[in-house]
């Protein structure tokens, strides 16, 4: 595996196995939740889960009955999704494994579903992407769904104008290279997310397509309630919570809106 040494240093760390419980994870799972359940095939069918992390998706899937095999490069997270597997008995995952998404360790036509949520904006070389696209394709049955996550190209600009950052001129100097290139790369005076590839729409779908699938329908996934004044204590509040899930439903048709966002698609029969 060629995994970049700032991106393997970033997520062994181990802040990715409460980034969900947290902040704009919390509005990112139960999206993601909401969007698996109306694309995914009825359960048991099978999900490779490419890039799964310490098994968030992974678990919930498996409590649901499907038949997941998690993949993921880095060694931490194969074991925190081993231990989130261990601790649901009677729903384990059914596999966790080390693993390269550009050369996925599971067999031809195997899987009904194919996840992928985060090789496509860790992988900052487009060829790198199509190589783990083709290898999604190649796992799938024909008729396969792909669900495929992207970080959007606008997202640093929109929380750099909540936040005030985009006063630092580091900070825009990364978001012009975003925008322009798609590549991000932090400024050496801030936390945030190791390098990636940001992507807009019709990138995506562009690639996505390039790489055999049809069609590609992308959707926002958290929607811009995110930047409602006291997003936490909103979410806290079960009212809430309902409006600001109902917002991102009515705008998912306009990725630009949400920091992650989604394609869709089917290998072809």
């Amino acid at each position: 595996m060629d995994v970049r040494p700032e991106i393997a240093a970033f997520y062994a760390e181990g802040r990715e196995a409460t980034r969900l419980a947290e902040g704009l994870g919390r509005l990112e799972l139960a999206r993601m939740q909401e969007i698996l359940t109306a694309h995914l095939p009825p359960a048991p069918a099978a999900i490779a889960d490419i890039g799964g992390g310490p098994g968030a998706h992974a678990a919930w899937l498996a409590r649901a009955g499907y038949l997941v095999d998690l993949v993921d490069p880095i060694p931490l997270h194969v074991r925190q999704a081993e231990e989130a597997s261990a601790g649901q008995p009677e729903h384990p995952i059914r596999s966790c494994r080390l693993g390269d998404a550009r050369e996925v360790p599971l067999a031809d036509a195997t899987a009904d579903a194919v996840l992928l949520h985060g090789p496509l904006y860790h992988l900052t070389e487009r060829d790198d992407r199509l190589r783990a696209l083709r290898e999604a394709a190649r796992v799938l049955r024909p008729g396969g769904v792909l669900i495929a996550v992207a970080i959007h190209a606008f997202a640093s600009a929109i929380v750099g104008l909540v936040e005030g950052w985009v006063w630092d001129r580091h900070y825009m100097v990364m978001v012009r290279d975003e925008i322009r290139t798609g590549q991000h790369r932090p400024p050496p005076n801030r936390r945030a997310l190791t390098t990636a590839y940001f992507h807009d729409a019709a990138g995506l779908a562009a690639e996505v397509t390039a790489a055999g699938f049809v069609p590609a329908t992308t959707l926002g996934i958290e929607g811009p309630g995110w930047l409602v004044p006291g997003f936490d204590l909103a979410l806290d509040d079960p009212a809430k919570r309902d409006v600001v899930l109902e917002i991102a439903r009515l705008c998912e048709r306009e990725p630009a809106h949400s920091p992650h966002f989604l394609a869709i698609a089917r290998r072809p029969r």
